[in-house]
Parts: structure tokens; C-alpha cells; sequence
């Protein structure tokens, strides 16, 4: 991995994983990769990296990798980046395309876990994560009580103790200032909100301050 796009801060690291909060879960098993996609709880604090946390249902093949080596992918703010962009397209035109991406790989020993508490816990800490934003926020407990345990029955929990982190930052930092001031104007002016979040991203990763508020 290139130096510049490498980031091993982990305050930084943790705080991309709990705003992307979505992974790709790839595992070694006998028969192949299984790979599901889900939201994952980070527990900051459990191990020298955290520990992420998660479920599937029982009838995913998932469920069944206790033990299994696995890989926890969150990917964050992507953008494609045209070679248009760079003033060297207009003097010398040796300029490629590329992609502009966030990424962190979280490496582990996957467990599995089935306690009905501990499911239960899991389930209140991944609703309020994502309700708290809710205007009237849902919680477990609206739900029948024999409902919510009819389906603690359908899920297996998932534990995933991060042993190796790694965080690619891949935001222009190998570009000259002219480069980068023609990606983030070839960002706003396509003015959706992914290259919106690109844009920020390339500023915050490159010292840059924000764009100023547009006029209306």
C-alpha cells in the first residue's frame, strides 16, 4: 500500500467503521469464501483493535463459521476520478482516470453465539445505533415480548475479535495542489451527494479547509 494512502490511526479507523457501520464479511471455509453482507457494532474498547459484532440467520451459511479466518470490508466515500480533471490533460495529456476511495479492512477468527441474552443485548445496541436518528426512534421493546424471542430462535450472533486493522485512505494525496484543486472543482460540479462526500473527503485527508457555503 502506498505510504500516503496508508492510515493507521486508530481513533480514525474506529470512527470510519461506526459511520459506515455496513461491512462485507468474507470467511475461509472448506468449501470456499462465504460472504454475507451486514451491519456490524464496533466494541472500541475489546481488544487492542475492538471487536465487531453482528448476526445472520440461522439458515445463512455464516452461522456455521465458528473458527473460520475472516474479513470485515466497510467502504466508505468512492468516487471516480476523471483524468479531465488534471491541468496535465490540457499541456502534456499523460493523465489516467482513477478512483478515489476510503476503505478498511478489519482481519479476524470468527465466533458464533447463540445465548439468548446476549442476542438480545446485541439486538437493543444495533436498533438504538441506527433509530437514535428517527424522529420517534423504535426499541425492542415495542415488540410483543413472545415475537422478539420467536426470532432470537432464527438468528446466530456473530463475534469477530479484530487482530490486524487497515485503513487506505485513497483521497489525491500523491497529486500536486493544481491536481487536486481540478478533482474537487470536477467533484462540485457534478454537485450529486456521493462526489459532495468526495470532495470533503479530499479536503480533510489533504489539510484543506472546506468549500465555502454556495450563495443563494
Amino acid at each position: 500500500m502506498p505510504s500516503a494512502f496508508r492510515e493507521e490511526r486508530l481513533p480514525e479507523l474506529h470512527a470510519a467503521i461506526e459511520t459506515i457501520a455496513f461491512a462485507s464479511l468474507v470467511s475461509t471455509t472448506s468449501t470456499g469464501l462465504q460472504v454475507s453482507h451486514i451491519p456490524l457494532l464496533l466494541a472500541a474498547e475489546e481488544g487492542p483493535y475492538g471487536t465487531l459484532y453482528g448476526h445472520v440467520a440461522r439458515a445463512n451459511a455464516h452461522a456455521a463459521c465458528h473458527g473460520a479466518p475472516s474479513l470485515a470490508m466497510f467502504l466508505g466515500p468512492h468516487a471516480y476520478i476523471s483524468a479531465g480533471w488534471y491541468p496535465g490533460k490540457q499541456t502534456h495529456g499523460k493523465e489516467v482516470p482513477t478512483w478515489n476511495y476510503i476503505a478498511i479492512h478489519a482481519h479476524g477468527t470468527l465466533e458464533t453465539f447463540d445465548d439468548a441474552v446476549a442476542l438480545r443485548q446485541l439486538l437493543a445496541r444495533l436498533t438504538h445505533r441506527h433509530e437514535r436518528a428517527m424522529p420517534t426512534p423504535w426499541h425492542l421493546d415495542d415488540a410483543p415480548a413472545d415475537y422478539i424471542d420467536r426470532n432470537l430462535k432464527a438468528i446466530t450472533g456473530l463475534r469477530l475479535p479484530i487482530d490486524r486493522l487497515e485503513g487506505k485512505w485513497k483521497l489525491s494525496q500523491n497529486r500536486t495542489d493544481a491536481d487536486r484543486t481540478g478533482v474537487l472543482a470536477g467533484l462540485e460540479a457534478l454537485g450529486d451527494e456521493a462526489s459532495r462526500r468526495m470532495a470533503s473527503a479530499v479536503r480533510d485527508a489533504n489539510g484543506e479547509p472546506s468549500s465555502p457555503p454556495t450563495k443563494r
